[in-house]
């Protein structure tokens, strides 16, 4: 089953300094239609005023990928690390038993990035922080995954949820298939440009969910960027 999530149907807040849109409905007042998929909680396509941010709050038992659209997003933690991430990057956060964090755009313009949340197969364990970058030339016509929770996915940040996070740019007419083997879930959402997934279109600020699909097949109308992730 696919179901296409249009940028209208998503709950959304606008407090000045943050812009949000929310895939996934967020307490009792958000979207019903717009429900989690097994692990996968949370989609937000956050948008960060310059000089602005989140400041120090905290999280447990959650792991929390960002993938920078545009901007760059300055990270601190309590745990000792701190680190930008860049357009076309990624980082990773497993909370575990607790952890405290900061993300700010301390640039010029504003930053844009999706905000993944996942339930960790496990609750608890020492928390976490990655950033890595992600060439988007390598990703050319083919989904490379950005963050995992399996083993043998190669560079991809780790985290410890049953799923994969992965990126793709497409050229305009490029056809993309991806089997989703033994995950039941999966979500995708472009960055930019418009694209068909199993024949159904989206452009920015669109979703598409699937429940117990075999494959998807992405195919590019223009030259675009996507974001999938898979889960259980």
């Amino acid at each position: 089953m696919l179901q296409i999530r249009p940028a209208s149907t998503l709950d959304g807040a606008d407090f000045g300094w943050l812009k949000a849109k929310r895939h996934f409905a967020v307490g009792p007042e958000g979207n019903p239609a717009n429900a989690p998929l097994g692990a996968l909680v949370i989609w937000n396509d956050d948008e960060i005023a310059p000089g602005t941010g989140f400041g120090l709050h905290s999280h447990a038992d959650m792991e929390i990928i960002s993938y920078v659209r545009d901007g760059v997003v300055t990270h601190r933690d309590s745990i000792g690390n701190t680190g930008r991430t860049e357009a076309g990057d990624v980082q990773a956060i497993s909370a575990g038993s607790g952890i405290r964090h900061s993300e700010h755009n301390l640039g010029a313009e504003p930053l844009r990035l999706f905000q993944i949340w996942l339930r960790p197969r496990v609750n608890g364990g020492e928390p976490r922080w990655s950033t890595r970058r992600f060439p988007r030339h390598d990703r050319a016509d083919q989904f490379v995954v950005l963050a995992s929770g399996l083993s043998g996915d190669g560079e991809a940040l780790p985290i410890r949820a049953d799923a994969r996070v992965l990126g793709a740019t497409l050229r305009a007419g490029t056809r993309v298939p991806y089997e989703l083997g033994d995950f039941r879930y999966a979500y995708l959402a472009p960055t930019r440009g418009v694209v068909a997934v199993n024949g159904l279109r989206l452009a920015v600020g669109d979703g598409i969910a699937a429940l117990d699909e075999l494959h998807l097949t992405i195919s590019a109308e223009e030259d675009s960027e996507v974001i999938l992730v898979v889960t259980d």
